[in-house]
């Protein structure tokens, strides 16, 4: 299983320095891109998403929690091993956001609220390379996960089949969980204030990894 922190839950005033502190003990950074329309709060854009990607190696996921995707997917500079994630409830018709992401060097993903049928995923699977599950309602750092959230794991893990998808999973994301979320299928959990959000991250990244398994 992989591990993800949120930079959404990072110090702001020591944006880089945080994450370089536990980037030897991840295996991707998380990005939450809003637009305060999508969703009810405004984060960062691409400006802060480059300027970090100038300095890091970890691979970078970012998710557009935002109406119109497709207008934005190319003003991040991103890596092949990176990925562009929107959400399919998003305005912009899937189609239009896998034609820019083709034009960027980035895997697709998709992601859908905790609302959205699993069913709406189908037509998509031959285009994605991850699939991000939504444990919370999108938008704030810090909510509890949603009681169903292992299996609906189950259930995509399910439906991708033997397709070389990736599951991400993110939303409430702890000590107390992270074991069965993995074991539900995740290959990768998001995590923001179970890490950056303790007094000592790194030893919060080894604890959440432990108890993973």
């Amino acid at each position: 299983m992989k591990l993800s922190p949120s930079v959404l839950s990072a110090d702001f005033a020591r944006l880089l320095d945080a994450v370089r502190a536990v980037e030897p003990w991840v295996d991707r950074l998380h990005w939450d891109v809003m637009d305060a329309h999508f969703v009810p709060n405004l984060t960062f854009g691409p400006p802060v998403v480059n300027s970090l990607r100038r300095h890091l190696e970890i691979p970078f996921d970012v998710h557009l929690m935002i109406d119109h995707p497709a207008d934005y997917v190319e003003r991040f500079e991103l890596r092949s091993d990176d990925s562009i994630i929107f959400h399919i409830e998003a305005d912009d018709a899937p189609r239009a956001v896998f034609g820019a992401i083709g034009r960027v060097p980035a895997r697709a993903g998709v992601t859908l609220r905790p609302g959205t049928p699993l069913e709406s995923l189908a037509p998509l699977l031959d285009d994605v390379s991850l699939i991000l599950m939504m444990t919370v309602e999108p938008g704030f750092g810090g909510q509890r996960i949603l009681p169903s959230s292992a299996d609906r794991v189950r259930a995509v893990r399910a439906l991708v089949g033997p397709r070389p998808i990736e599951i991400a999973v993110d939303g409430g994301i702890d000590v107390h969980n992270i074991r069965a979320i993995a074991h539900a299928g995740a290959d990768i959990v998001v995590a923001g204030s179970a890490i950056f959000g303790q007094s000592d991250p790194v030893a919060a990244a080894k604890a959440l990894r432990a108890a993973a398994r």
